[in-house]
């Protein structure tokens, strides 16, 4: 199974950008979107379907043009869940599962800190999310929790390391970050390239994208019984629908 994960900050700006015509040459048979700013009702589903993606599930925040995750399939899942049943991280939309035979793909987007409130918010979100996961892991061992979790873990994942007083590579995100991974979690990028250093986030000012001065704020998460499965886990910066570029996993199901 080709799954991809993309943060397109804004799926309708994205579509304007030719995001369709990258999506039917990627041909992932899942992908995972988040920040998608939008209702369900005022994206063009037809588009997407006529792209091969016949499946696809939208969990919206609440607030209009903010935040929101979707998966899009050609597959039928056996089961969508839509959020975690947490009032908290639902209402901004952070959460989706999709159910298939054997394997469990989240599309999950993981709050900034952007002021003191935020930050405090994110890393409530962390803990919950964390305690949520490993729970869920108890049912559907096999899952794959793919997104934008805002942090970069290690220094090589950012193109300055002296940024530590940022939020995204606060000592704290990092060491979550860790411990998340040090549960029962693959980082599925470092675990098949542990000296490469890549980014899938860059901002828009001080022409950060062409100077490659970017975070890796990305990750296909993969849960241990799935490692020997992994087959391939890249950064497809070559797609520029948005700040963020997507993220692909090949997964042996």
């Amino acid at each position: 199974m080709k799954i991809i994960s993309y943060n397109v900050n804004g799926i309708r700006a994205a579509m304007k950008k030719g995001f369709i015509d990258w999506l039917t040459s990627a041909n992932p048979d899942v992908i995972c979107l988040q920040e998608i700013k939008a209702m369900k009702e005022q994206v063009d589903i037809e588009a997407i379907e006529n792209a091969g993606y016949k499946y696809n599930y939208w969990f919206s925040a609440q607030k209009k043009g903010y935040s929101g995750v979707a998966i899009l399939s050609k597959i039928e899942p056996k089961h969508v869940e839509y959020g975690t049943g947490i009032a908290s991280m639902d209402f901004e939309g952070r959460n989706i599962r999709a159910d298939f035979d054997g394997l469990s793909v989240m599309s999950m987007y993981l709050p900034s800190g952007t002021n003191d409130a935020r930050l405090a918010h994110k890393f409530e979100y962390m803990d919950m999310i964390h305690q949520y996961l490993n729970d869920l892991r108890k049912d559907l061992p096999n899952l794959v929790v793919l997104g934008d979790y805002n942090i970069c873990h290690e220094a090589m994942d950012i193109h300055n390391p002296k940024m530590k007083g940022v939020s995204g590579f606060l000592p704290e995100e990092r060491e979550w970050l860790g411990n998340f991974i040090d549960s029962g979690f693959i980082d599925s990028f470092r675990f098949l390239h542990p000296e490469k250093q890549e980014y899938s986030w860059w901002s828009y000012r001080a022409n950060s994208r062409a100077n490659n001065k970017g975070w890796r704020l990305d990750y296909a998460m993969a849960s241990k019984p799935l490692q020997e499965n992994i087959k391939r886990s890249v950064i497809l910066s070559e797609a520029v629908h948005s700040d963020h570029c997507p993220i692909l996993i090949e997964i042996e199901n």
